[in-house]
Order: structure tokens, then sequence, then C-alpha cells
């Protein structure tokens, strides 16, 4: 095999591995937004309650003082600013 045809070979077998990396980076990319249960982002807080049921559930949030809860619909519920809410948990319970 001569070095043109080797080196064509080893570089589009790269250009496949980079493609296919960036293929799952892209499809993780927008699950990774919004996950579910409680995150954060640099300022804020959420719960993510991810359901097909339309359940809605209460959720105990470690902030300041005494924990709280909150009843919370399907989807993403901001439950306050990140430099308050510590965590967020499912209690079990509907509402």
């Amino acid at each position: 095999m001569s070095p043109r045809r080797i080196v064509t070979g080893a570089l589009a077998s790269f250009a496949l591995a980079l493609a296919s990396a960036g293929a799952v980076t892209l499809s993780a990319g927008p699950a990774a937004a919004n996950p579910c249960g409680f995150y954060e982002t640099a300022s804020d807080a959420y719960y993510n309650h991810c359901t097909s049921d339309g359940s809605h559930i209460v959720i105990e949030i470690d902030d300041w003082g005494p924990n709280s809860e909150r009843c919370v619909v399907p989807g993403v519920t901001w439950i306050g600013s990140s430099s308050d809410i510590d965590g967020a948990w499912y209690t079990g319970r509907t509402c």
C-alpha cells in the first residue's frame, strides 16, 4: 500500500471519529439543559418534574431555616435563587 493511501485512510478515519464525537455531543446537549429533579444555574434553582401522567407532586426544598414544601406541576419550576437553595427532592406525595 502506498504512503499516500495510508495517510488518506488515516485522515478519513480521524474525520469520521470527530464527526461521531460531535454527533454525540449535540444529541446530549438539550437533555443536559433541563435534567429531571433539582438543578441549578449560576443564579437560579429549579425543579424539573419529568412525567407524562400530568401529576402534581410535593417537593421538599432545602433553603435557609427550616425546609419548606411546594407543590409542583409537570415541567420546570423556578424555586428560588441558587444562593438560597441547597437542594430539593420529591417527598413521595402528590398534591
